[in-house]
Formats: C-alpha cells, sequence, structure tokens
C-alpha cells in the first residue's frame, strides 16, 4: 500500500479539520486549508469534494463558508479516510477483503507470497482502524504545544488554553525522533 499524493493531502486537511474543531472554529475555508499545509487548492477542492459526498465533512457556501468535520474526530477511523481515497490497503488482489481479485497462482491455499501479503494487509489495517482522527489529532497538537508552537486555526488565547490543558494531562517531551510515530507518541517506548 501506498499513500496517494490525493490520500495525503485528504488526510492532512482531515487533521486541520479536527485541530479547528478543537479550537472551537466552525468552520475553516478550502484556501486556509491549502495555505496551512502548502497544497494546491484546486486539487485539494476536488478532495474535499470527494469527503464531502462519503460524509466525512459538511461544507457551507458563501462568503463565510468552509468545511468542518461532518462527525466527531473519535468516529473517524484513518483506515476509512485511506480506503475512500484510495482504495484497498492490500499490497496485492488476492489478499483483499473489500476488492479480491483472483491471482495467477496455481495453488492459492499455499502460496507463501499471498500468506506473508495476507499478514501485510493485517499489519496495515491493525494500525490505520485502531486509531482515529481524533488520535492523530490530538498527537499532533500535543507536540505543537509541546514545542511552543501556536496551533492551526486558532487563536493565541485558544492555544494557551489548550497548551494549559495539555500540561494538566501531561505531553511527554519535546523531542522525539524523526520515525516516532503515533503509537510512539500515545504510549511512549513500547515493543511490537
Amino acid at each position: 500500500m501506498k499513500l496517494s499524493k490525493r490520500g495525503e493531502y485528504a488526510l492532512r486537511s482531515m487533521i486541520n479539520l479536527g485541530i479547528a474543531a478543537k479550537v472551537n472554529r466552525s468552520l475553516v475555508r478550502v484556501a486556509e486549508l491549502a495555505n496551512a499545509e502548502d497544497l494546491p487548492v484546486k486539487f485539494l477542492e476536488q478532495v474535499m469534494q470527494q469527503l464531502r459526498e462519503a460524509g466525512f465533512v459538511e461544507s457551507e457556501r458563501g462568503k463565510h463558508g468552509g468545511y468542518r468535520l461532518a462527525k466527531p474526530a473519535g468516529r473517524i477511523p484513518i483506515g476509512q479516510i485511506v480506503r475512500l481515497i484510495d482504495g484497498p490497503l492490500a499490497p496485492i488482489g488476492c489478499v483483499s477483503q473489500t476488492a479480491y481479485k483472483p491471482c495467477n497462482c496455481p495453488d492459492p491455499d499455499h502460496c507463501g507470497l499471498r500468506m506473508l501479503m495476507v499478514d501485510v494487509r493485517n499489519a496495515i489495517a491493525a494500525v490505520l482502524d485502531r486509531y482515529t482522527l481524533a488520535d492523530v489529532v490530538e498527537v499532533t497538537t500535543r507536540k505543537l504545544v509541546s514545542n511552543g508552537l501556536p496551533l492551526p486555526f486558532s487563536t493565541p488565547a485558544e492555544t494557551i488554553s489548550v497548551r494549559q490543558k495539555s500540561r494538566r494531562y501531561g505531553t511527554g517531551s519535546a523531542a522525539s525522533n524523526p520515525v516516532d510515530g503515533v503509537i510512539h507518541q500515545l504510549l511512549g517506548d513500547y515493543a511490537i
């Protein structure tokens, strides 16, 4: 599975809409979303339309219009967004649960490649389906706050409020390894 640019833009925008909801921002214009992540506006408009049609976001038209999450971030598994935009998570068609395609292997029940790719699919799905948009928003805002950076789409007072809540609940250290992922940010050191 490789995340496409469309999938990356969708996830970045959804995370930003989750942050906006966390700081009580009711709507975010597509130009603001594009500017926040340095994304092309026209392409992002298409992505947002797809997310709207799937029920992940709502939009309001007009001068003061924009986008917002259609449901709470805690009810949006990351895997659902990825599947919507990029399709099945399986690296080969014969192990896909949503888009199965038979392979040309003479004995699929005993195919080592197929068994390996089932494990790959299961591992990817387990991570993407375990975490919700709320989890990623929490990790993102916690890291921004711990590094003393303002939250996107917030006023300084809102950033201070989130910073105080983060201190109250503990945020971990500001320094991290560039390969530390969401699991590390949520759980600290762990072993697989």
